[in-house]
C-alpha cells in the first residue's frame, strides 16, 4: 500500500510528495536547503545548502520512521560541478562509515540560489548494520 509521508519539518510543494513509503522503502523527493523556520535557504555555500538538504531529508524519513542508518540510496544534484568537494565535506559528517551508494549529477534546472539538491531511499525493519557498531557510529557523527 502507498503512504504519502508529509512532515511540517521539510519544505513542501503541491507538486510533489515530500516522500512515499511502500512497504519497507521511503523514497525521500528531491529536497533543497531551505530552512522551513524563515522559509529561505539556510545559507549561501554549499556546506550549509547540504547540511540542510539532510536535515529535510532526515526529517522526511523520521516521518516514515526510519533514520538516516536505513538509507541505502542517496542522489545528489548540484547547480555547479564545482561544488562536489563542498558537498562531500558535509555529507561525510552525516555518513562517516559504511555510508549509503550515492550518485551525483549536474542539476538541469536553474532554481535562484538553489546549489544542491539531495533525494534517498531507505528501507526499514530490516537491520542494515553489519555488526561493526557502524550504525552507532554514523549516530554520533551527526549530534
Amino acid at each position: 500500500m502507498r503512504e504519502v509521508l508529509r512532515t511540517d519539518a521539510a519544505p513542501t510543494s503541491p507538486l510533489y510528495s515530500q516522500g512515499v513509503k511502500v512497504g519497507s522503502h521511503i523514497h525521500v523527493a528531491g529536497l533543497v536547503g531551505i530552512d522551513v523556520a524563515t522559509g529561505r535557504l539556510a545559507g549561501a555555500t554549499i556546506q550549509e545548502q547540504t547540511r540542510q538538504a539532510l536535515r529535510n531529508c532526515q526529517a522526511v524519513l523520521q516521518a516514515g520512521g526510519a533514520t538516516l542508518d536505513d538509507v541505502v540510496e542517496v542522489g545528489v544534484l548540484l547547480a555547479d560541478p564545482d561544488d562536489f568537494a563542498g558537498m562531500n565535506e558535509e555529507y561525510a559528517v552525516w555518513f562517516p562509515a559504511d555510508p549509503p551508494c550515492r550518485y551525483a549529477a549536474k542539476l538541469g534546472a536553474v532554481i535562484s540560489g538553489v546549489l544542491v539538491s539531495i533525494r534517498m531511499t531507505a528501507i526499514t525493519g530490516q537491520n542494515l548494520s553489519d555488526g561493526s557498531g557502524s550504525s552507532a557510529a554514523n549516530q554520533e557523527a551527526r549530534r
